[in-house]
């Protein structure tokens, strides 16, 4: 490989020479194109050398690493900040906790792993390998194949033609995501401490690429849940099991209790009891319950917080022809086939995520104050909180074209509405990979920047108008309305059953359900929007990440609102449903099942040392939150909520519940 490229130099060199001394007039579209090649087989060669140096020292450090004695990363740690406290799994066992409940974990979006079972010719040699998690080592081997073995169909939201890709299955489905990076493996290696072992627990890995209802209809991965499930508590002295959804898998599992007792063949023909009789509690970890406004940006623009700062640091790298590949649209073609992400999307509309002029959170200020625990009961009888308030933020407007757009008062704004525009193929489609923009045309691009600003009612028109294949196949799986009447017939159908604001919880007085999630991180909640240049291939929004505010605790930060959460989540989707819509009996919450906020406030690690952290909030690292991992333990081992101590809560949850005008 290495004589080949040194070849391709030798012949490109001296071209290259000769164009450039060429300086008689004007280059020729040939010469044009000769000199383009050669300078991208230039950045070609460059780059791969470079992703491969960079690949080969992360492989030789983590071999370094694995080759070191167990205790000796400890041993050093040790040393510079004395010793580390117990792990919750020896601390509750010297307690006498033992093995109890059987646990079940239920991955979230992104976490858990996909294999391969078959593919194209491209991907000859991975059958039952890893196309997501692992070492994504494929990634930047083949990525045009990856890209096509990972989307779904276009039409159907399941497999392409001649490709099968299922989920790993067993606890190493998402213990790790990738080598180092634990997801529920530290959880996992503490329950094993108290004599858990896989009879004691379950990963209900699912494809969470596909909508719900589709994981049985493809998988039948409802049912084998509901069969494990059972099996478990019979072979564990009868004993319910405790449920740990962490992210989507929240959703997913709110859909699975519907499910299970719905009568066949749409459900799982459990019966009505069947929770009742299976499940002391869930424990549901960074539950996007109300959906995420992160999930609009994704599905807008392919961007959050992350890839908008690349795009500003690096301009172009990421849209432009990089090896042969326009990154983002590729990417974008692929994540708008997977169904599921529709149900990220905020629920509840206005009355929940605030309108052009309101929203629940207020003014909020976003400096950096450590927060202290609010009083349980004062908090959740008077809404009193600990946050400050400094300045005023429309969080109301989920995206807003412009800056100025996103401070004004709405009477001020002078708004084109983009519903009825005329799309058309204005710009030249012949790119090498398709969007849907493409077919929306100049016009249809510039009528969605004439609106000006989106609300949570408003963005599913606007998603609609962009992306419309994905809405047309998720609106058949999802909804995110509140219901008027949860007695009318047409919440019986699955599509209702994800959104906790459109069904019931089961009649299971005697369950618990936990809503754990970290605080104290910037958290996405709304967006500052520009147009891009009109390249025919170009995604033609952008976050604008020169949007940024005039002060030090402003919470607008490189065309990104932050608001309190855990990075991910918004406080306001993780905490509203226990802290006021299932609080005590509600339509929502009939049988009066008792819901519990766990609040944990995020704190970095001290040193590098300490890897990610053993009180972090955000929300994937929260998985090695000791102290959530006690709280798990002990409701596992037979701990109520009352026992752990009730509510524990930073944030001011209450007080912005009790803003929601929602009919209880």
């Amino acid at each position: 490989m290495s004589l080949l490229r040194r070849r391709s130099r030798v012949q490109i060199s001296p071209d290259l020479t000769e164009i450039e001394n060429n300086r008689n007039g004007e280059d020729d579209k040939d010469t044009v194109k000769r000199k383009e090649k050669i300078r991208k087989c230039r950045c070609v060669d460059s780059c791969c050398w470079l992703i491969g140096f960079i690949c080969s020292m992360w492989w030789f450090l983590l071999f370094l690493y694995n080759a070191m004695p167990a205790s000796f990363p400890q041993y050093v740690t040790e040393a510079i900040t004395g010793p580390m406290p117990d792990p919750p799994g020896v601390k509750l066992k010297k307690e006498g906790l033992m093995v109890k409940h059987p646990v079940v974990f239920v991955p979230g979006i992104v976490t858990g792993g996909l294999e391969l079972w078959e593919g194209h010719q491209c991907a000859e040699g991975l059958f039952r390998k890893r196309l997501w998690g692992g070492t994504f080592g494929e990634v930047y081997k083949r990525p045009l194949c990856w890209v096509e073995h990972m989307s779904l169909d276009n039409e159907s939201g399941l497999d392409p033609p001649g490709i099968r890709v299922r989920p790993v299955s067993g606890l190493v489905a998402a213990d790790y995501f990738a080598a180092g990076y634990f997801v529920w493996a530290v959880l996992i290696a503490n329950l094993a401490r108290l004599g858990y072992e896989e009879k004691s627990m379950y990963m209900a890995a699912y494809d969470w690429r596909i909508s719900f209802q589709n994981t049985e209809v493809r998988d039948q991965t409802l049912s084998r849940i509901k069969s494990n499930m059972e099996l478990l508590v019979a072979t564990n002295g009868g004993n319910k099991v405790v449920v740990i959804p962490h992210s989507m898998g929240v959703l997913y599992f709110l859909h699975f209790m519907k499910w299970v007792e719905a009568p066949a063949p749409m459900g799982g023909g459990g019966g009505p009891d069947w929770c009742a009789k299976h499940i002391k509690a869930v424990m549901n970890i960074g539950g996007p319950f109300l959906g995420v406004p992160k999930a609009v940006s994704g599905l807008f623009s392919n961007e959050a917080r992350d890839i908008a700062a690349a795009r500003a640091y690096a301009p172009g790298f990421l849209d432009k022809d990089v090896f042969g590949l326009q990154t983002l649209q590729h990417l974008m073609r692929m994540t708008r086939t997977w169904d599921s992400t529709m149900s990220m999307i905020p629920k509840g509309g206005d009355t929940i995520w605030g309108s052009l002029d309101w929203s629940p959170e207020g003014v909020y200020s976003c400096g950096s104050k450590t927060p202290k625990k609010n009083n349980t009961n004062i908090a959740s009888q008077t809404g009193k909180g600990t946050a400050s308030f400094t300045e005023g933020v429309n969080y109301g407007r989920i995206i807003s074209f412009g800056k100025n757009v996103a401070e004004l008062h709405s009477s001020k704004i002078d708004r084109m509405d983009f519903r009825d525009a005329v799309k058309g193929s204005n710009l030249a489609n012949n790119c090498d990979i398709w969007t849907e923009y493409q077919e929306m045309g100049v016009w249809g691009i510039k009528a969605v920047a004439d609106y000006k600003v989106y609300t949570a009612g408003s963005v599913l028109d606007l998603l609609q108008f962009v992306a419309p294949k994905l809405m047309e196949r998720g609106e058949k799986h999802f909804s995110h309305g509140i219901a008027d009447n949860l007695d009318d017939p047409k919440y019986e159908h699955y599509k209702y059953w994800s959104n906790p604001l459109e069904t019931r919880l089961p009649n299971a007085p005697e369950m618990e359900i936990y809503s754990m999630y970290g605080v104290g991180v910037p958290t996405e909640r709304a967006y500052v929007y520009k147009l891009t240049s009109a390249g025919e291939c170009a995604i033609p929004f952008q976050i604008d990440t020169s949007a940024t505010g005039g002060s030090e605790n402003s919470c607008l930060k490189d065309g990104v609102f932050s608001v309190n959460g855990d990075e991910t989540v918004p406080v306001l989707s993780a905490g509203y449903m226990c802290a006021k819509a299932w609080r005590g009996k509600t339509r929502f919450n009939p049988s009066g099942i008792p819901t519990f906020i766990r609040e944990y406030n995020h704190a970095p690690p001290a040193n590098l040392l300490e890897g990610r952290g053993t009180q972090s909030g955000a929300h994937v690292d929260i998985m090695g939150n000791f102290a959530l991992i006690e709280d798990i333990i002990r409701v596992a081992a037979g701990a109520t909520g009352e026992e752990l101590g009730g509510d524990q809560v930073y944030s001011d949850i209450f007080k912005w519940s009790e803003t929601i005008n929602l009919k209880l």
